[in-house]
């Protein structure tokens, strides 16, 4: 120890002045004593560093990588005199490599402030440092590994200190210091790097739990890994390696015995990604085993590799350090081999293995010119061969394998297999693996993660991306909206000829999907008497009402049977609603009846997407015959589980490609039918009006269709087919309101009306006028427990938006907005009791207990319900409870004190 000290002395009198200018190293902490006064000073560095630009950043990188370059040389000759292990030549390529690739690779890279601005999506990435770091050096890479580790500090504006190994403190030391004094005279603060002078392992864990130490950075052994990941400092740490080296018979035997052996011999094998075993299939076995002696290597008898193998692995199963590094002549002679027999030029020695495990010292890990070879079978057997050697001591880190490269199935099965992240293909696993060499897009670094199966936090190559948290700033930005709708839309009286004429020479085969009422009432006949004269037809009536899955599928199957190229949809919303499921799934069988179901909570971001229709079906046209569903204008439908709750189904390939609104088709709907679907309509209107996801496009239409309904629903209802002007009229609501709640969407009052209709079947359209008053007044709360989120909706503006459709129907002018929304519930429990429509759910014959009981689960199904998401109060569910419990009984308010907003609609 004497003598290697007073070499290294003489040595550094040889050495530039940037390197022997050091007699009294101001960033050194020598000792305990000074830890705490230091390492204040590097806070203030730490602290400086932060106003520094990234024009200053990257002057200083430059400037660090140039000297430490200069200084290759020196530092390998002071590594090798320091430590007694590697090769001198091996470690000026190392500093080499440190300096001027992370330079090279890193110089653009923006670290200093905002890296990354997309004013369009407000969105901004501002980096900060993590520093100040604690970074320790492994005995393997003493003065390369400090170069490496100052510049990406550096070049993230990190201060640094050092923990050397102490073996090799004056070498590592060195390096810093040569990086310190070019960073200082670059402008960096003074005490941007430090490094223990005389490291002890106390003095080393006072430095890492440290309470100004932000985060640590380990490269080294097992014990200074687990140190750091259990010092609750946030840290980074790099994993053992044990990399196996597969060659297979069509390899290019050449090229992968000369890559093996320049990778293992350099620097005497201390590089943690050099292959540890190489694996070779048996066909070519003793062709390698012969060009490995040819490159140099000496292989081992048996008994030779006996005596190898335990001076290389201890009983304690540890590699012995005192063979790392070391070359394969000296390691011969640790392990008493006859010198004799050892040839002179002999770089590397090989023992054979043909088991894996802690019995066989030779599948470990050996950190020196000392390699596995294994014979196998076949490449099976190969690949089976390098995953245990892989996975004795050298999970996450690296393997390699020379094959012919369009063996891609054989590259497949490697890479998927083996349990590294650093799969090296034809490549020495050495240059490989720490980057930049053999492949470009891999980061240079001497700090390789190993990810979970090696226990560390990263399995990449570290770099100074690791040596950064990203602050990220988002602006607020509000979702794109749209308006969606059939590209055909025919409506008027009578125009269903003139409609369907545009199928003349391109449907063949039509199919018409109703209800057995439909067809019995002639209604049928008058679409078909319009289809082409060419046309081939089929009429499919099995759809009832609220139809189920099984109901599906029987349309699916007369589908299959009739093969159309045009289905047209005729009746309410159950055949319109089927038809766009039967199109779905008939095109489609692949898709699940589950998957139809899933919510979202944005239509655009939803798990399952739709497929787009039209292979088989060109065109689905539909055609109401009750005016409230709006089905033809939207990409919903609603179907019926087996559980008797309705589910809505939506995605924007569901919508039509053609709707006709022809009043002629709706003109003889009864009474209580005409009343319940229109109702239906102003719900649709009220609801997608204060939606979140209204916009100006959707509000205007909801707003025409509030105005219409609220004109002509009692006329239609008391008029019947003699007043056809109101049959008009509701029916283009219907149509008009489709058009506004398929873009806008609804809320709770139709989540709460599919609970209510599927347990106590009740029509839908009456479900919803029993709960749309009680939903307006939940909704006005300008203090909700819940507001929903969505960008377009700022604030609570329901109650505004409420006022806003009682001045468009001229009820309680000059009142303020709680004057409105009173008038506007008044008129809407007028209008229902106008319509002839029960005014409560108890007048539906509903039993009050049987009620009661059901209301949790209904409750529950409501707040579930895809419709609920839009709502712009977003519900509890004991507040749903307490809404269905409230309308059971009748309307929110006292109908007595409507008499003057009653009036005031009526003059």
């Amino acid at each position: 120890a004497v003598s290697a000290a007073s070499e290294g002395l003489r040595h550094r009198q040889a050495l530039s002045p940037g390197l022997a200018a050091a007699a009294a190293p101001r960033a050194a902490i020598k000792g305990d004593e000074e830890l705490d006064e230091m390492m204040a000073k590097v806070v203030e560095a730490q602290k400086k560093f932060l106003s520094y630009s990234q024009e200053q950043v990257d002057h200083i990188f430059r400037e660090v990588a140039l000297a430490a370059s200069k200084e290759r040389v020196p530092l390998a000759k002071l590594a090798v005199e320091n430590t007694g292990k590697g090769v001198l030549e091996d470690k000026v390529i190392k500093n080499h490599f440190a300096s001027e690739f992370v330079w090279n690779k890193y110089k653009d890279l923006r670290t200093v402030d905002v890296v990354e601005r997309d004013a369009a999506r407000g969105y901004t990435k501002i980096a900060e440092p993590v520093g100040p770091i604690c970074a320790f050096v492994p005995i393997t890479n003493p003065t390369a590994t400090v170069i490496f580790k100052s510049l990406i500090s550096l070049k993230t504006r990190n201060a640094v200190v050092f923990s050397p190994h102490p073996s090799a403190a004056e070498c590592s030391n060195a390096a810093a210091r040569i990086c310190y004094e070019a960073a200082l005279a670059a402008g960096a603060p003074e005490h941007c790097i430090g490094w223990l002078e005389a490291p002890t392992r106390s003095l080393s864990t006072r430095l890492l739990h440290h309470d100004t130490v932000r985060f640590a950075l380990a490269t080294g052994g097992p014990s200074v890994v687990h140190a750091c990941y259990e010092s609750g400092t946030p840290a980074i740490g790099v994993g053992a390696g044990n990399a196996p080296a597969l060659v297979d018979e069509t390899a290019d035997l050449e090229m992968a015995v000369s890559s093996i052996f320049m990778s293992k011999t350099f620097d005497n094998g201390m590089i943690c990604a050099a292959e540890q075993a190489v694996v070779v299939v048996d066909d070519v076995y003793d062709k390698v085993k012969a060009l490995l002696k040819e490159r140099g290597a000496y292989i081992l008898r048996p008994d030779q590799a006996k005596k190898v193998g335990d001076l290389m692995i201890g009983d304690d199963l540890r590699i012995n350090p005192a063979i790392v590094g070391q070359s394969a002549r000296r390691l011969a002679e640790m392990a008493g081999l006859d010198m004799a027999e050892i040839p002179a030029e002999t770089l590397c020695l090989v023992g054979e293995a043909t088991e894996v495990g802690d019995h066989e010292k030779w599948s470990f890990e050996k950190l020196s010119p000392i390699l596995a070879l294994y014979r196998v079978a076949d490449f099976d057997e190969g690949v089976a061969i390098s995953k245990a050697l892989a996975s004795h001591g050298g999970e996450g880190h690296t393997s390699a394998i020379y094959t012919n490269p369009a063996n891609t199935a054989r590259v497949d099965k490697f890479e998927h297999e083996l349990p590294t992240y650093h799969v090296m293909l034809n490549s020495p696993s050495t240059f490989g693996a720490i980057g930049d060499m053999y492949n470009f897009h891999i980061d240079p670094s001497l700090t390789l993660g190993c990810g979970s199966l090696g226990g560390n936090s990263v399995s990449v190559n570290v770099g100074p991306e690791n040596l950064l948290s990203y602050k990220t700033v988002a602006e607020k930005r509000e979702n794109m909206q749209w308006v969606k709708v059939p590209p055909t839309i025919y409506f008027k009286r009578g125009i269903i000829h003139e409609a369907l004429s545009d199928l003349d020479g391109e449907a063949k085969r039509v199919m018409v999907i109703t209800d057995p009422l439909m067809k019995e009432l002639g209604v049928v006949d008058k679409v078909v008497a319009a289809l082409p004269d060419d046309a081939k037809t089929h009429v499919h009536d099995g759809v009832l009402p609220e139809p189920s899955f099984s109901c599906i599928r029987e349309g699916i199957a007369a589908m299959e049977a009739f093969k159309p190229d045009t289905v047209i949809a005729l009746g309410g919303g159950s055949p319109l609603d089927a038809a766009k499921v039967m199109r779905l799934l008939y095109e489609h069988p692949e898709v699940k009846v589950t998957d139809l179901v899933a919510r979202f909570l944005d239509i655009r971001k939803r798990i399952h997407r739709f497929p787009k229709l039209g292979t088989n079906i060109k065109q689905l046209i539909e055609i109401p015959t009750t005016s409230g569903t709006g089905a033809e204008m939207t990409p919903f439908a609603v179907i019926t589980s087996d559980d008797g709750y309705k589910y809505p189904v939506c995605s924007y390939a569901l919508t039509p490609d053609m709707a006709i609104i022809d009043p002629e088709f709706a003109a003889s709907m009864p009474k209580t039918l005409t009343a319940n679907t229109g109702y239906d309509v102003m719900t649709h209107a009220v609801e997608s009006y204060v939606s979140v996801m209204a916009t100006d496009y959707t509000q205007a239409l909801s707003a025409r269709a509030v105005k219409l309904v609220d004109a002509h629903l009692v006329r239609s209802v008391e008029g019947g087919v003699d007043d056809m002007e109101a049959r008009e009229g509701m029916h283009n609501a219907s149509a008009i309101a489709g058009i506004a709640f398929a873009n806008a969407f609804l809320g709770i009052c139709h989540s709460m009306s599919h609970a209510l209709g599927a347990r106590f079947h009740i029509p839908h359209g009456l479900c919803n006028a029993l709960l749309l008053s009680h939903v307006v007044m939940f909704n006005s709360s300008t203090h909700p427990t819940k507001m929903t989120a969505f960008p377009q909706y700022k604030y609570p503006q329901a109650k505004k938006q409420y006022a806003e459709l009682a001045d468009l129907l001229g009820l309680c002018p000059g009142g303020n907005d709680d004057d409105k929304l009173h008038a506007l519930v008044c008129r809407l429990e007028h209008l229902k009791a106008q319509a002839g429509m029960p005014l409560s759910i108890r007048e539906c014959g509903v039993d009050r207990a049987e009620y009661e009981i059901a209301v949790r689960a209904m409750a529950e199904h409501a707040f579930d319900d895809q419709c609920t998401g839009a709502n712009p109060r977003y519900p509890l569910i004991s507040e749903l409870e307490q809404l269905f419990l409230d309308a059971y009984d009748g309307p929110p308010i006292d109908m007595g004190s409507c008499q003057r907003p009653v009036t005031q609609m009526a003059t």
